[in-house]
C-alpha cells in the first residue's frame, strides 16, 4: 500500500515506526536528526519515543 501523502504525523505518537517513510520524515524533522541516527536509536533502545529521546540526549544529538 502506498503512503498517503496527506498523512503528516505518526499514527501512534508514543512509538516510531521506521517502516513508514512519512513517520521517518516526521521524527527526523522533529528532532533534527538523520534517518541513520533515527534507525540507530531504534536499534539501540526500541521504538518508544521516550526511550529514543533519552538515547538521543545521551548522544548529545538533541537537547
Amino acid at each position: 500500500m502506498a503512503d498517503d501523502l496527506k498523512i503528516k504525523r505518526p499514527h501512534d505518537a508514543t512509538k516510531v515506526n521506521v517502516n513508514q517513510p512519512h513517520e521517518v520524515r516526521y521524527w527526523c524533522d522533529k528532532w533534527g536528526i538523520t534517518e541513520r541516527q533515527l534507525r540507530d536509536a531504534v536499534a539501540a533502545v526500541g521504538v518508544y519515543v521516550d526511550e529514543i529521546v533519552k538515547y538521543l540526549r545521551g548522544k548529545k544529538l538533541i537537547k
